[in-house]
């Protein structure tokens, strides 16, 4: 009988796995997640989200499709990882709030300016209002902590004046999100690096701007 190494081995077939392969269940190789979240991602681009299924995505990785099942419980989260990079508060400037809305939409914009996230994300939404997982990870893993962290500098810059008391975060990064899913996913902007900054300058006029 094959053991779990020579399971992991057979799976996956588009190329060598480096380093010794991990046995299944206690930590996952992550070589097979990198080929899986590299197919899906082309063939976001080349096919669009409609035709990028799973057995696209195992043909084309040639990560074998129970690999990708443990890995994913459904297409849209396998689609989320290849749109979506890991959010780090902390690549926001701190005690900058202006250097932090700039950077929050900029990165927005190139975000969602990119070829796999203009033909997935407007599925990814879709799916979100159905999948409790995906918009546990969506909505709320991906977002909180550039909340916590956006919120902080509105208090603090409030504190001392030098910006508009009350404002609520959630509205600021309603409108950087929204804008830039609009502009680039829907409205199919050739422009995002310009559009991202005459976003910068209403929200930091509207932030700012203490009447």
């Amino acid at each position: 009988m094959r053991g779990d190494q020579d399971v992991e081995r057979m799976e996956y077939v588009g190329g060598p796995v480096h380093g010794r392969p991990h046995r299944a269940g206690t930590q996952r190789n992550p070589d097979i997640d990198a080929a899986a979240v590299h197919a899906a991602r082309a063939l976001l681009e080349e096919r669009g989200y409609n035709r990028t299924s799973i057995d696209a995505i195992a043909t084309r990785s040639g990560v074998g499709r129970p690999a990708i099942n443990r890995r994913w419980s459904s297409r849209a989260q396998i689609i989320h990882d290849a749109v979506y990079p890991s959010v780090d508060p902390g690549d926001l400037p701190a005690d900058d709030l202006i250097g932090a809305v700039s950077t929050l939409v900029s990165g927005a914009y190139g975000l969602f300016g990119a070829p796999a996230a203009r033909a997935g994300v407007p599925g990814l939404i879709a799916e979100t209002r159905s999948d409790p997982e995906l918009h546990r990870r969506l909505v709320i893993e991906q977002l909180d902590p550039l909340r916590a962290a956006l919120g902080r500098l509105l208090d603090e810059a409030a504190a001392v004046g030098a910006a508009r008391p009350g404002l609520d975060v959630d509205t600021i990064i309603d409108a950087v999100a929204g804008a830039a899913i609009f502009a680039v996913c829907l409205r199919d902007a050739d422009d995002a690096a310009q559009s991202a900054k005459r976003m910068i300058d209403l929200l930091l006029r509207g932030i700012l701007d203490r009447g």
